[in-house]
């Protein structure tokens, strides 16, 4: 009888190192799963991401708008017959 429990005892003791401090232990989970957690909000935002892209693919090859829009914020384009005007900012003055 003494041997079963001793035999139970060791049993008990290597089952609880494996949980503890085993290959698949219960801290690596829950480490894993926060890993896994924060994966998938970087996922989350590169999804949305792409969408934004697919849309303005959209944009660009459906029509000249999107494209107009595009050459007059980065490149500065006018149109013929437009007037440019460059407002250069400085101190908002208040009205007292």
């Amino acid at each position: 009888m003494k041997r079963f429990l001793f035999v139970l005892f060791a049993l008990l003791g290597v089952l609880q190192y494996q949980l503890w401090y085993g290959v698949n232990s219960l801290p690596g989970s829950v480490e894993l799963r926060e890993q896994v957690a924060l994966q998938r909000e970087g996922n989350a935002k590169l999804v949305a991401r792409n969408q934004v892209l697919r849309e303005e693919i959209i944009d660009l090859r459906s029509g000249t708008e999107a494209l107009e829009e595009r050459a007059r914020n980065e490149l500065g384009m006018v149109k013929e017959g437009e007037t440019f005007f460059r407002v250069v900012g400085g101190s908002l003055k208040s009205a007292n």
